[in-house]
């Protein structure tokens, strides 16, 4: 379970549950006792405006105490962050230590570290086993200098948890952690169902008072109660609600967007092994190589040793490039975008069952499906497709490799 890293945040966190709670009960008293059974049945005797109301504020009601369920659970038990260094690890076990001696460790959470400099480098093996993913300039992938460990395409560092995590949205102390590829979905869920059952209590409260109004009662304190909550909650989660379906039509996250007419993506894209640098893109093989300066002896003895016809097969060589400012390789189009979220079908649209397509991570290709900018890049830069040859040796030699836990060149 992974928790906010400032005790304010923590205990808001674990606060707000109960205060949902307190206005949900408060409106279900108002609306189906005061308003409904009390008011509409007993005074008015009009079970035709009763009835309904009853039945949908129930069936809402159910869905918001679901989707909430849902996307709090997944939030406390997948929130979706990657591992950490095994440099950050053991500096987060000390601090640990610290903490229980009753140390102050506020100032050495963060652990910078530079990029891990060994070609045999624990996760590098993920990346360059796909056709495509997000590097720096020198052909390496994003690193994190507080998790010590390299960045998964898409990944952001939330400084709230000191994690990174993957497809990060924002982090949410109302549904109790981090927002990201593995609750987006269900938040998306718990938003949309709430401003519905906004809108239940603000119709039925708005009758209530009309129909007192009309024939000659007092203002009703509790139905005013209930409407200036339902109102306040019904556009803040309307608000959130049309914010991220936009965000999910456009394929981004709420940190994408904040950055997305200004970034510039720098992507590593496999070509055929031993193509040269091109007068517009460097290239860079992997696995690489073993520095003849290392310091490990064993290490420079290594790279002297005969490089096999199977260590060939598993090398591979990939273009640097970058994208255009604002472009987002991984729009796919309205429909697709949205199906990568919220699934293939209705029911999965509506009910909080399975997880995002997006988060199975299932692709030999990328981390995330890329979109057409993908082979607009291929074709922008004069990339040469890999043959089907090749291909197929490479694919089967990498997992060959992945399946016998070999990584990099640590089998030479």
């Amino acid at each position: 379970m992974v928790s906010a890293r400032r005790p304010e945040t923590r205990w808001l966190s674990r606060i707000i549950p109960f205060v949902l709670g307190g206005c949900v009960g408060f409106a279900t008293y108002v609306v189906v006792k005061h308003i409904c059974v009390d008011y509409f049945l007993s005074d008015q005797d009009r079970p035709g405006t009763a009835v309904p109301f009853l039945v949908l504020y129930s069936i809402f009601l159910f869905l918001i105490l679901l989707t909430f369920a849902r996307v709090y659970l997944v939030i406390q038990l997948n929130p979706g962050v990657t591992d950490l260094g095994p440099r950050a690890a053991e500096h987060k076990a000390k601090a640990r230590g610290r903490s229980r001696r009753g140390r102050d460790i506020e100032a050495g959470l963060r652990y910078e570290a530079r990029p891990d400099d060994n070609p045999d480098s624990p996760g590098l093996e993920q990346f360059y086993s796909k056709d495509v993913f997000v590097c720096e300039t020198d052909g390496r992938p994003r690193w994190c200098s507080t998790c010590c460990n390299w960045k998964p395409d898409r990944a952001h560092h939330c400084s709230e948890i000191e994690r990174c995590v993957k497809k990060m949205d924002h982090y949410c102390p109302w549904v109790g952690g981090i927002v990201a590829e593995t609750s987006f979905k269900f938040f998306v869920q718990f938003t949309f169902y709430t401003s519905l059952y906004c809108a239940i209590v603000v119709a039925a409260a708005i009758m209530c008072l009309e129909s007192k109004l009309r024939t000659g009662h007092s203002t009703d304190g509790l139905a005013v109660g209930a409407l200036v909550l339902a109102v306040l909650f019904g556009l803040f989660t309307l608000t959130m609600t049309l914010t991220s379906i936009r965000y999910i039509l456009l394929n981004l996250t709420t940190v994408d967007y904040l950055k997305s007419k200004n970034v510039v993506h720098q992507l590593a894209i496999r070509v055929p092994r031993g193509t040269p640098r091109g007068q517009n893109y460097n290239v860079i093989t992997y696995p690489l190589p073993i520095s003849t300066t290392s310091p490990d002896p064993s290490r420079q003895t290594a790279t002297y040793e005969v490089s096999s016809a199977r260590d060939q097969l598993a090398t591979r060589t990939f273009a640097i490039v970058r994208t255009e400012m604002g472009e987002n390789p991984w729009d796919l189009g309205y429909y697709r975008n949205w199906k990568s979220v919220m699934g293939d079908n209705l029911i999965e649209w509506l009910l909080p069952i399975h997880e995002s397509p997006c988060a199975t991570h299932e692709s030999n290709e990328s981390f995330y499906e890329m979109g057409p900018l993908y082979q607009r890049l291929r074709a922008r830069f004069g990339l040469p497709d890999v043959s089907s040859e090749e291909e197929k040796a490479e694919m089967k030699e990498m997992e060959s490799r992945l399946k016998h836990g070999i990584h990099g060149t640590g089998d030479r």
